[in-house]
């Protein structure tokens, strides 16, 4: 692959949902991967403070504490069980699996990009806005 070809990847939303029932939904974060460069990350907020002035009813210090859970999983640490273990395209599938829970990701989107990390900055930035 030549450097000025462009790198495709994939991303969603991370979204906290307090009432799973009613469907309505705060960004709280994005993942991103591209599979040819084997990156994979994602961006949450996880300040207690921030996410309850975001998502006041839910236990904000609880919320903190799955997006870790998330970073962990994305950045591939043991200490996140064994789906920490697994490629990087399976840990994305694992964090973008449709979910009924407090936490949910949007439908995954395709991009194209030079730089995996700046597109995860610019696509937190747009989607989140923290």
């Amino acid at each position: 692959m030549s450097a000025l070809e462009p790198i495709l990847y994939d991303f969603a939303v991370i979204r906290a949902v307090p009432h799973v029932h009613l469907g309505r939904f705060e960004p709280v974060g994005v993942v991103l991967h591209a599979r040819t460069r084997e990156f994979l990350a994602l961006k949450v907020i996880t300040d207690p403070a921030v996410l309850h002035a975001r998502v006041p009813d839910i236990d904000s210090d609880l919320l903190a504490r799955y997006l870790r859970s998330y970073e962990a999983v994305a950045a591939g640490d043991p200490s996140a069980g064994p789906v920490a273990l697994a490629p990087s395209s399976e840990r994305f599938h694992w964090l973008t699996a449709p979910r009924s829970d407090v936490l949910q990701t949007s439908p995954v989107h395709e991009g194209l990009c030079d730089d995996p990390g700046q597109a995860l900055e610019r696509l937190f930035g747009m989607h989140v806005g923290a």
